[in-house]
This record gives C-alpha cells, sequence and structure tokens, in this order.
C-alpha cells in the first residue's frame, strides 16, 4: 500500500514538473499555464481591480453644477515614469493588480520561436494597462496596450485594449490618434454592440477635450444606442442632457433628462439630478408650477434625504420669483438637511445674501455672505472673488450700524430715570435666566436620558415610588447631569457658569459692552448700573460718535446703494439729534437733494433752510451757483477717483483697478483725467492677462489718445514688449 501511495505520489510529481515548464509547446503545458492564468493569477488581479474601482467611485464626487466629465476619474497631475502612482486617491488594489498582472507574464508566459503560446497573457498585459490607467501613470498603461496590439493582433480581447490605447491617449493629449484609431476600429462591421458603445464613448471624450461639443453629441447619442453598461449610459444620457442645455435647445435637453428618469437601471443619482437639471430648463410660469409640483413631491420621498438640500435650493430658486419670503424659508431648509456639499452650503448662503442684500438689510446679507467664506474651499473662482468684493463693500455699513445701535442703547438708558433703568435692567436679568431655563430643558429633553435612566433604574430591588427614595435611580441621575454640565456648585444660577449671553436686542445692546465679564455678573443689578456713563465729556463722545455713525451710513446708502429711503431716514434721525455745523449742513444738503429726486415739497423748505441759515456754506453756494461749484468738485473728484484706484494697483489688486478704471472712464468721459485711467488699466490688464493682452491694451491708449504724455508712454512700452515677443 506504501509503494503504491510513492508511486502515484511520484508519477504526480513528475507530471506537475513536466507540465510546469514555460518551454514546451505541448497541449499539457499550454492548458495548466492557461488554467493557472486565468483561476489563479489573473482571478485575484481582476479582483483586486474591481474592489479598486468600487473604492475609487466611492471617493468620486461629481459637481452636478458643471458639465460632469464623460469618465469619473479626477485628474490632477499626471505621473510621468519614474514618478510612483498617487497613492492619495488611488486604492492600493490597484497596485495589487499590477502586481499580479506582472506575475502572470513572468511565470506563465510561453513565448516559444518568437509566439505566445499561452492565450491568457493578453489579458494580463490589458490588466496591467489598467491598473496603470487607474493608478494615473497613462505612459506606462500605454506602454502595456501598445505591448498587446503589437504582438497579439489576434487576441481575444484585442478590440477592448484598442479602446483602453485610445482613452489613454485621450489622457496624454493625444485626441487625434485616439480618434483616428477607434475610427479604423468603428469600420469593422461584426463589432459587439459593447465594443461600439465603448468606442463612441472614448471618441466622445476626445472631442470634449477639443471643445467640438456638437461631434461630442454625435457620439454619445450613437453610444447610448444601447446599454450594455447602465452606469455609463445613464452618465452619457445626463451629458447629453446638459450639452443640449448649455446650446439653448431645452426641448432636446428635456427629452435626454427624462430618458434618464425612465432608465430603470440608471443609478438613482442621475435620476434624481435629472428631475433638478429639467426644472433649471423650466422658462415660463406654467412650467414653474408643474416643476414645483414635482419637486415638492420629490421632497415627501424618504428616499430622498441625501438629495433634500439641491431639492429646497432648486425650490426656492423657482419662488423667489413671486415669493421672496418663501424662497429664503426654503433656502434655509437646504442649510437644514445636513449635508456634506459645501458647495450646495455655498450657492444657499448666497442665495440667501443676495436676498437680503435686495431687501436692504445689509448686514444679514453680510453675514450670510461671511458664511460662505468661512467654508469655501475655492478661493481664486471669479464667484468667490466678486463675492468677496460684494462683502467688503458692506465692512462700512455693518461697522457704522453696529456703533450707531450700541451708542443709541447706551444714550438711550442715560436719558432714563433710576426707577426706569431699574425696572429695564431688571426685565433684563428676568429674559436672561428664562432663556437659560429653556435652554437646560431643551438639552435635557434632547438627551433623552434622563427618563430613560429613571425607567431602567425602577426595576431593580432598591426601587421606589419617588425617584429620590431609589438608590439606583438617583445614581443615574447624577452621572448624567455631571455629563451634561460638569461639577456646578450648589448655588443661585447654577446653569450660567460656562455660558456667555449676547446683548440686547434694539434698546438693549449695552450688554454687548464688555462680553469677557463672568456671565454670574450679568445677574446683577450692579454691573448694569455701574456701566452707565455719567461724566458729561463722556456722554458727548458717545452723542458724537452715534452721529457721525449716522451721516456715514446716509452717505453709504445714498450714494453707493442708491437706497435713498435708507439714507432719508439716516439724515432725518441725525437732524433730529441736533449735531454739530459739521454735520448738520452737509446731512440737510444731501437730505435736500434726495427729496428734490422724489419731487417732496419738503426739498423747498430744506434748501430755503441752508441758504438763509448757512449762506457762508459750500453746500449754500453749491444750491445757488451748482455749475461753477460742481465743474471744480469734478476736477477734484476725478483726481481723488485715481488716487484711489492707484493705491489699490500698488497694492496689487489688479482685477479690482481693472473694473473700478472702466467705471471711472465712463464717469468722466471726454476729461484729462480718462487717458491716465486708461494707461493705469492697461497695466493692470498686463499684470492679469500676459504680454500680448498688455500690448493691445497699450495700443488702444496710443491710438485713442494721441499727443498725450500717456500716449508717449504707451509706444515706449509697446516697444519693449516687441523685443520679449
Amino acid at each position: 500500500m506504501k509503494n503504491s501511495f510513492k508511486i502515484i505520489a511520484s508519477f504526480l510529481i513528475a507530471f506537475f514538473v513536466v507540465n510546469c515548464s514555460t518551454k514546451k509547446d505541448a497541449f499539457l503545458n499550454r492548458s495548466y499555464h492557461s488554467v493557472s492564468t486565468k483561476y489563479n493569477v489573473l482571478y485575484n488581479g481582476d479582483e483586486a481591480l474591481r474592489v479598486g474601482l468600487e473604492q475609487l467611485n466611492a471617493n468620486y464626487e461629481d459637481n452636478y453644477w458643471e458639465c460632469l466629465p464623460i469618465e469619473p476619474l479626477k485628474i490632477d497631475e499626471l505621473a510621468l515614469p519614474g514618478m510612483s502612482a498617487d497613492t492619495d486617491n488611488s486604492p492600493q488594489e490597484f497596485e495589487k493588480a499590477e502586481e499580479k498582472a506582472v506575475k502572470a507574464v513572468q511565470k506563465h508566459s510561453m513565448l516559444i520561436a518568437r509566439e505566445e503560446r499561452n492565450k491568457k497573457i493578453d489579458d494580463a498585459y490589458l490588466l496591467l494597462g489598467k491598473s496603470r490607467y487607474y493608478s494615473k501613470r497613462f505612459v506606462p498603461a500605454l506602454e502595456a496596450f501598445n505591448y498587446v496590439i503589437l504582438n497579439y493582433p489576434k487576441a481575444n480581447l484585442i478590440n477592448e485594449t484598442i479602446i483602453w490605447q485610445a482613452k489613454t491617449q485621450v489622457r496624454l493629449q493625444n485626441e487625434e490618434q485616439a480618434i483616428r484609431s477607434l475610427n479604423n476600429l468603428l469600420k469593422n462591421k461584426s463589432l459587439k454592440s459593447d465594443i461600439k458603445e465603448d468606442a463612441h464613448t472614448v471618441i466622445a471624450m476626445a472631442y470634449m477635450n477639443l471643445d467640438s461639443l456638437q461631434l461630442v453629441i454625435n457620439h454619445l447619442n450613437k453610444a447610448v444606442s444601447s446599454d450594455n453598461n447602465k452606469e455609463q449610459t445613464a452618465r452619457n444620457l445626463f451629458i447629453l442632457g446638459q450639452l443640449y442645455s448649455e446650446k439653448g435647445l431645452k426641448d432636446s435637453s428635456n427629452i435626454a433628462f427624462q430618458k434618464v428618469i425612465d432608465f430603470k437601471k440608471a443609478p438613482y443619482k442621475y435620476k434624481i439630478h435629472a428631475q433638478l437639471e429639467k426644472a433649471k430648463n423650466s422658462t415660463n410660469k406654467e412650467d414653474d408650477l408643474s416643476t414645483l409640483a414635482i419637486l415638492k413631491k420629490l421632497v415627501k420621498d424618504r428616499d430622498n434625504r441625501p438629495f433634500l438640500d439641491e431639492l429646497y435650493y432648486r425650490i426656492g430658486i423657482i419662488e423667489q420669483e413671486n415669493s421672496t419670503e418663501s424662497a429664503i424659508a426654503n433656502f434655509k431648509k437646504s442649510l437644514k438637511s445636513n449635508s456634506e456639499n459645501n458647495l450646495q452650503k455655498e450657492l444657499s448662503y448666497e442665495a440667501l445674501g443676495n436676498l437680503y442684500f435686495d431687501k436692504a438689510q445689509f448686514m444679514v446679507a453680510g453675514a450670510y455672505y461671511d458664511s460662505i467664506l468661512n467654508i469655501t474651499k475655492s478661493d481664486n473662482t471669479k464667484r468667490v472673488r466678486r463675492l468677496l468684493r460684494n462683502r467688503n463693500n458692506l465692512n462700512e455699513i455693518i461697522l457704522y450700524e453696529n456703533s450707531s445701535k450700541i451708542n443709541d442703547s447706551i444714550l438711550t438708558v442715560v436719558a432714563m430715570g433710576e426707577e426706569e433703568r431699574i425696572a429695564f435692567f431688571n426685565a433684563h436679568i428676568e429674559k436672561l435666566k428664562a432663556q437659560e431655563e429653556k435652554q437646560a430643558i431643551k438639552i435635557t429633553v434632547k438627551t433623552g436620558l434622563f427618563n430613560q435612566n429613571i425607567s431602567k433604574a425602577g426595576t431593580g430591588d432598591n426601587s421606589g415610588k419617588w425617584y429620590f427614595y431609589n438608590i439606583q435611580a438617583v445614581g443615574f441621575g447624577e452621572q448624567e447631569f455631571k455629563k451634561i454640565w460638569g461639577d456646578r456648585p450648589l448655588e443661585d444660577n447654577w446653569r450660567l457658569r460656562d455660558k456667555s449671553q449676547l446683548g440686547f436686542v434694539n434698546n438693549q445692546d449695552i450688554a454687548q459692552i464688555n462680553d469677557d465679564i463672568d456671565v454670574m455678573e450679568k445677574l446683577e443689578l450692579s454691573y448694569y448700573l455701574g456701566k452707565i456713563p455719567s461724566e458729561k465729556v463722556k456722554i458727548d463722545s458717545i452723542a458724537n460718535e452715534r452721529n457721525t455713525a449716522y451721516f456715514k451710513l446716509g452717505i453709504i446708502y445714498k450714494e453707493q446703494f442708491n437706497e435713498s429711503d435708507l439714507a432719508k431716514d439716516k439724515f432725518e434721525k441725525l437732524i433730529g439729534f441736533n449735531p454739530d455745523l459739521a454735520l448738520l449742513i452737509p446731512a440737510k444738503y444731501h437730505l435736500y437733494k434726495i427729496y428734490e429726486s422724489q419731487g417732496n415739497e419738503k426739498a423747498v423748505s430744506l434748501k430755503n433752510d441752508i441758504v438763509e441759515n448757512y449762506p457762508t456754506s459750500k453746500f449754500a453756494k453749491i444750491i445757488l451757483n451748482p455749475n461753477q461749484v460742481l465743474e471744480e468738485e469734478e476736477k477734484n473728484a476725478a483726481e481723488s477717483d485715481y488716487a484711489a484706484i492707484f493705491y489699490e494697483y500698488k497694492e496689487e489688486k489688479f482685477e479690482s483697478v481693472i473694473e473700478k478704471t472702466t467705471l471711472a472712464i465712463s464717469k468722466y468721459l471726454g476729461e484729462p483725467i480718462v487717458p491716465k485711467l486708461e494707461l493705469l488699466k492697461a497695466y493692470a490688464i498686463g499684470k492679469t492677462a500676459g504680454l500680448v493682452s498688455f500690448k493691445e491694451a497699450l495700443e488702444f491708449v496710443a491710438l485713442n489718445y494721441p499727443n498725450t504724455e500717456e500716449a508717449k508712454k504707451a509706444l515706449e512700452v509697446i516697444e519693449t514688449i516687441k523685443l520679449k515677443l
């Protein structure tokens, strides 16, 4: 028996050794290495590639506000020969797949008489190329695909390899070569539908890089004629809808998006975004009503919770045409949906900021713009730079509004009698206590642990009828108290130890004077009474600061934002405060100009007041001799504007310089200052757009303003630029 076992074992070992040879072209050798390649090495390699792709797709996020890329693969930087794979973004499984492919070639290749006898080696090279491609090492990936096409022209996977070769060439910006290769492949009438679909998809990728949108559309339409790859087909249809929309073909766009919605095999993310894209294509009120009904129905569907931020935002965009308040409510719901999509949050904040800006609630608008700037990761985009400029324009408003409110509050309290002050601050202290009680109840209810632990404790032997008779329940209660509140001394108002309080609302802003004081002090009447200024010098200083803030706000609202009603309100209140003449006369003049523009009869009385009571003032002279005074003022204003813009140029705020010089040129058209502004604008263009654009801008100055110093300077610089181009 033992001898028989030894004979069989020896035979199997001999069989294994003979057939393990890669140099002998025999049926058993070919079969052994083919099977070993397919079911051992390549199986593990393909599995690693599949897992890697799943991880790559899970980490990839599409930006549906832009046209989607045809292949969802983020390329930040090409990995050239000698560089390692982008391990931060490419899962390690691709390296494992590459190792398995190399192992298959090294151990199972049967290259005999310049011909590969193992039919699975071309599969190994294809796997090698794919793993390198997804590791973003496109040059070595192309080498693997080229090797298969050159050495295995009759391989089973030759058509798929040609497609991968073309896709890699597109990534390496060899689009024309990729298109030629795939067009030659498509001449084969016997191609399978999945190969045709992939070929047309890759050609569309190439034309997308070349900005040939109509050709992209043509090939995507051919690619979606079959749906072998449900993910790619849905994506291609979605991109078709986006491209049609970009070309203004709303009907064709809606048809493409509807196909995505009706495509049963499509991933749900494309379906829901197709609904949102159709909503963007709405062109009239009838479409808006039907779109709103669809979106509101989608909001009620629990499956759409991950997309509530986008759904509420789109509802808000549609409703803002008819109801600003409804739009605001929906934008706020979008923000409350706890989405991790930062771009959507930015857009919702921006929409709210713009609505409040239009309502002239500039402080609220500024707060929403701040929220964008705090979370954005796209500081250099045109949208964020524009938002930053808008926000900076609100700095003065926010500064002076805060100053006026705080000082108004202080002066209001100063004007109160003693009993009135005591009643006022006692009411505020009670309000603080009530807020803390309410907050404490909210926290307790939110945890849901208090009652839960009582229930648990009541099941033991030590349970009693009342909570504090139960030792276990008391223990649970102490633990939960410390978890929520920490260690607190046994005293009144124990909840307020670590909580800072906001100040008063409206006339209660005085509490904002010093937020760093221990909160416990803010529950003492003496704290507030001790903060009330009593010296006349101090009170006058506060009043002057308040009056200056009102005047500045009136000017800003009138001149910068064209908000006449807001400006009128500030000037009227300022005049009622009886300020110094340095503020009173200009306030009356600006109020007179507002009344005059509105056709208000009060303009006449204000005009007479200024002329009769302040005849030597500059504003009286302007009213009596407007042309003479205004000429001189316009000249001074032009020089001041130029100086301010030039200062921004020195601070390298070139985009702002271009924008402000353009406005100033239109404002002072025909004035001597214009050539200086044009030359400054040309220099700013040179800093942002390069030498060619700089030269064109200088030529404009030289041509349009000959015989000026600015034209001569422009010609000198042009000659210098010519030497560099």
